[in-house]
């Protein structure tokens, strides 16, 4: 989950660089979206219970709206762009480490966009992944979802060590 938290939280800056806004606090969101997870997993706890968590421990409502944003059964409007970015990048980055650690060196080096759609088409490999929300993402961030995915992996290799890919 720590592995998941920084790749979710890399493509965030990205994207907040992208956009030209608040690194600091989209990366946050990132890192912290799934700090619950382990602890609740269930979608009656998670992420409301990291919500609570965040809150008694001073974090404000905006980061607090950013990370239930990330999760379609909360029913929060992805009504900014870091809402819709973290929506978008959370099943992708995912998905590209599953596709990375198929790669004979299992390196994100070694990962191309071509390679990713390839996976996506193969309903079997990780099929817990919903294909729909990737693209749904990539549509609401004005993104074809080879652009989209490029960006994350571009975002991903930048810490390709801290991942252990």
């Amino acid at each position: 989950m720590r592995k998941h938290g920084l790749a979710v939280e890399a493509a965030m800056r990205h994207y907040a660089r992208l956009f030209k806004e608040d690194e600091e606090l989209w990366g946050m969101a990132g890192l912290l979206h799934d700090f619950d997870y382990e602890k609740y997993p269930s979608l009656d706890d998670h992420p409301y219970k990291g919500q609570e968590i965040l809150r008694e421990n001073g974090f404000g409502e905006e980061i607090r709206e950013i990370i239930m944003g990330h999760a379609p059964h909360t029913g929060t409007a992805r009504d900014t762009i870091a809402k819709k970015v973290i929506f978008a990048v959370d099943e992708l980055t995912g998905f590209i480490v599953a596709v990375a650690l198929t790669r004979p060196g299992k390196k994100l080096a070694e990962v191309e966009v071509k390679s990713v759609k390839k996976k996506m088409k193969q309903k079997t490999f990780c099929a817990a992944v919903s294909r729909e929300d990737i693209a749904t993402g990539a549509e609401e961030l004005g993104l074809t979802v080879d652009e989209h995915i490029a960006h994350v992996l571009e975002a991903m290799n930048g810490i390709a060590d801290e991942l252990g890919l």
